[in-house]
């Protein structure tokens, strides 16, 4: 999968860029698995974790990263968010994220997502939920930072491998994450990509 980190979010950028550069995330596991809601990764303690470990706790002893929302990037699947613990700022967890897989949802229901989470969809995201899915039930309340721009089924094929109660992958999942630069029309040329707005 390759995904395009928003301009309008950069602490999260930013953050995200660095420690791929570094070297971070790679052999780290998706350890939180749920069809037709997301696929979770980026604990620090998943590196070489023992079976059956249960995992999602670890921040790498870093800082978190404090709440960059904006209405322009919701929950749509193949959008990149931060996983955050239940602190009143909504701040980020440095190192965890999460990958939407999502569903499809009904007009009314999006009306109804829309007052509980105090947002105002556009015309273009309405169609986005109703025909690509996401999870609107996350909208303000989490930093969308990301999007992924091709290769979705791979988020539907990780999403559906057996998992345990704790809906860790009973096989590891690893990753492997690198950045690179790259021009906005040459994005566009390359992936079909057209998602370009403010801040992008």
């Amino acid at each position: 999968m390759h995904l395009v980190l928003f301009d309008d979010t950069p602490l999260h950028k930013a953050n995200f860029i660095k420690l791929a550069e570094d070297g971070f995330y790679n052999g780290l596991l998706f350890h939180r698995i749920i069809e037709d809601f997301m696929i979770q990764g980026g604990d620090p303690n998943s590196r070489s974790a023992a079976a059956g470990a249960r995992l999602g706790f670890g921040d790498g002893g870093m800082e978190k990263i404090p709440y960059e929302f904006t209405s322009k990037h919701i929950h749509t699947k193949g959008a990149i968010a931060a996983a955050r613990g239940g602190n009143p700022e909504k701040m980020s967890n440095p190192v965890q994220f999460y990958i939407v897989d999502g569903t499809t949802y009904t007009d009314e229901q999006l009306t109804t997502m829309e007052k509980r989470n105090q947002m105002n969809y556009t015309t273009d995201q309405r169609s986005e939920y109703m025909i690509l899915g996401g999870y609107p039930t996350l909208d303000n309340n989490y930093t969308v930072y990301g999007q992924v721009i091709d290769n979705l089924d791979v988020i539907d094929k990780i999403s559906t491998q057996s998992k345990d109660q704790a809906n860790r992958p009973t096989e590891d999942i690893e990753m492997k994450v690198s950045v690179e630069e790259m021009r906005k029309k040459k994005i566009t040329k390359i992936y079909g990509y057209n998602g370009w707005s403010v801040g992008q």
